[in-house]
């Protein structure tokens, strides 16, 4: 039989063609000794169909807190008792936080709000949000609000807004065991409006919500099909008051596997290291997978957990010899 490295290394670092489901199960069932291998190749993927930039991004949630979902990882829902309460940010408060995330030399600041989707208020809050931030200082903005109406995708275009995020989360399978209240398939129709709306598609998940290894494979699969621009990889913190508070932190080395399976699905994708990956992989780990096809890093902390300080993954950028990606309009 084939090993699955060596089809990688023609199908995609070769030929620029993402491992499909099947394929990408292999790597993702790889015994823990051939990790480096994958890891070494994504690197290899990641440097030559995306380049040795890494995109910087810092996000803020301009509503915390009081969602009516019940995401069942999520500390933000209104359904849970946690210890999140609702909260707005003033618009003095969000240029603030832009201007302290254009600082470390980031390029996309993500407005995000914990909704079902925005009402006519969020709207308003952002509309003027982003005048505000574009007013002061000159960086990328996202947006991450939710479903979307065709009414709302076309105004935050008409906005300016660089990118909108609205991650899928899990494999279409495995997506009622992590929510109830709203479907996958309102989430992929979001995606496709914005994607027709010519914003960039910002779209990923958490690994380690109970699906199984071939769950992960279908999903790799299914965001390869939704072909976004970028995939923010988050790996599950449980959360105190949560139905998945209980749930074990994901190991290391399966974390790793993940990233490595993920680059070579989908080779040209911006892959963004993002929530968990503090607990999952610690220093090392989170070196590992800079080296291992990731080449995006959310700095700072994230919307309800700490992240690590800023500097810490700027300096660890300077030590890989990885070059930040200059502020651009377009991709």
């Amino acid at each position: 039989m084939t090993d699955i490295l060596d089809i990688a290394r023609r199908q995609v670092l070769d030929e620029g063609r993402g491992l499909d489901a099947a394929q990408t199960l292999q790597v993702l069932t790889l015994p823990d000794d051939r990790v480096a291998d994958a890891l070494a190749l994504a690197h290899e993927v990641r440097m030559r169909w995306c380049g040795p930039e890494v995109e910087v991004e810092g996000i803020v949630s301009l509503k915390t807190g009081g969602c009516p979902e019940d995401c069942h990882f999520c500390s933000q829902s209104g359904q849970f008792t946690s210890p999140v309460r609702s909260v707005w940010l003033n618009i003095p408060e969000l240029v603030e936080a832009a201007k302290e995330t254009a600082k470390t030399g980031a390029t996309e600041f993500c407005i995000v709000a914990a909704v079902r989707g925005p009402d006519e208020r969020l709207m308003s809050q952002v509309r003027d949000g982003v005048k505000a931030i574009n007013d002061a200082v000159e960086i990328n903005i996202a947006c991450s609000l939710g479903m979307l109406t065709q009414d709302q995708v076309d105004e935050l275009a008409a906005m300016g807004v660089h990118r909108y995020n609205h991650n899928l989360e899990t494999a279409r399978s495995h997506f009622p065991n992590v929510v109830t209240t709203h479907s996958w398939e309102e989430r992929w129709d979001t995606l496709r409006m914005v994607k027709e709306a010519g914003m960039e598609v910002c779209c990923g998940g958490i690994v380690g919500m109970g699906e199984t290894v071939e769950q992960r494979a279908e999903f790799a699969a299914q965001l390869a099909e939704l072909d976004p621009d970028e995939v923010p990889l988050n790996f599950l913190a449980p959360r105190p008051g949560t139905p998945f508070a209980g749930y074990p932190v994901v190991e290391g080395t399966e974390a790793l596997k993940t990233i490595a399976a993920f680059r070579l699905a989908l080779p040209r994708t911006i892959l963004r290291y993002a929530g968990g990956r503090e607990v999952t992989l610690g220093d090392l780990g989170t070196r590992d997978g800079m080296l291992g096809g990731v080449n995006a890093i959310i700095v700072g902390n994230y919307l309800t957990t700490l992240g690590r300080p800023a500097e810490q993954d700027l300096d660890l950028l300077t030590e890989l010899q990885m070059p930040i990606k200059a502020l651009s309009k377009t991709l």
